[in-house]
């Protein structure tokens, strides 16, 4: 499979981008552990254009987690574009577009999602961008704004149009948000069109690998991306590779599992420069893992995790989980 002249694997996996969860430090273990791209957090083109400390530290790259997609979002053709350039300079293998942020601060502003309301600015958005940088444009939506309005079959011929180089979808509308189940009919219509000649990515509900292995079997998809799933186990993605060559996936035992988290918390420190800040930021992860699952009268020690402050006194709380277990 390719987009533009980027080659990948047959059945790639990618990281989706999410907010607060796709920064380098992440995307570096994702990579590690068998993710073919990953993405950035979304970026916003306002704020990038404002030069925006935060929002200029996102557009990061590590040479070991390339191809890498930066993806940036907002409501206006010309800013969108003038931050395109910004980020080229960064030098991303992508730019992608975020049409399909559902949250009331990027949706309910005309941006992300919203844009799904008004298809003729996305378009012109999207048009702009892919005019503006000489690196391919990739754009990533969902099935439409809600159930009366799935205008995703035309939208992906309109889009291809515009010159993106590769399409992703979520299986949900706007009005879902993140609720009920994703569907993946529309996605396995979209790239069964023989009018659709770029890459067409499925997005939702890939949580295990069986799931990630049904969703190319099923549905013909170019690439299958990972969201949600990831969080707090980049691992998942070596255990999906293995079961797409038809491998039953080893276990990775929960001493590598621990490593591979203390290991996120250092990268996010590297990253950051700043050990609390690198602590607090791996918070969700630590969160989220299910390496903690199942364990009986946790709930003290996993708030004293989340609250710790400094590197050995974590460290020391995830070690003594190990008698705990």
């Amino acid at each position: 499979m390719k987009i533009a002249h980027i080659e990948f694997p047959e059945k790639p996996l990618f990281l989706a981008p999410m907010e607060d969860v796709t920064d380098p430090a992440f995307r570096l273990l994702c990579k590690q552990y068998g993710a073919d791209m990953v993405y950035s957090e979304f970026v916003s083109a306002d704020a990038l254009v404002r030069s925006v400390k935060r929002t200029a530290q996102k557009l990061t790259i590590y040479p070991q987690e390339r191809p890498v997609a930066i993806q940036i979002y907002g409501r206006d053709p010309k800013t969108m574009a003038e931050a395109a350039q910004i980020v080229a300079e960064a030098k991303p293998d992508i730019i992608d577009i975020n049409f399909g942020c559902p949250v009331k601060k990027v949706a309910g502003k005309g941006a992300g999602a919203g844009l799904l309301n008004n298809v003729p600015l996305l378009l012109k958005i999207a048009e702009a961008v892919v005019k503006a940088v000489d690196i391919p444009v990739t754009a990533k939506t969902r099935l439409g704004w809600d159930d009366e309005h799935k205008i995703i079959t035309e939208l992906a011929l309109q889009l291809q149009d515009t010159g993106i180089q590769a399409l992703a979808i979520h299986g949900r509308t706007r009005a879902q948000m993140y609720k009920g189940e994703a569907d993946w009919t529309l996605i396995g219509e979209v790239k069964n069109n023989p009018q659709i000649h770029i890459p067409i990515i499925g997005n939702g509900d890939i949580t295990t690998p069986q799931q990630a292995v049904e969703a190319f079997n099923n549905y013909g998809v170019d690439a299958v991306m990972v969201g949600r799933g990831s969080i707090g186990q980049p691992w998942i993605f070596s255990e999906m590779k293995a079961a797409i060559k038809g491998i039953t996936p080893t276990p990775i035992s929960y001493q590598e599992q621990v490593k591979i988290i203390k290991q996120h918390v250092l990268n996010s420190i590297e990253w950051l420069g700043d050990e609390h800040k690198g602590i607090v930021h791996s918070r969700r992860h630590l969160a989220a893992t299910p390496i903690f699952k199942g364990i009986r009268d946790f709930k003290s020690t996993r708030i004293a995790m989340l609250r710790a402050e400094t590197l050995d006194e974590l460290f020391s709380i995830i070690d003594s989980v190990e008698n705990m277990r």
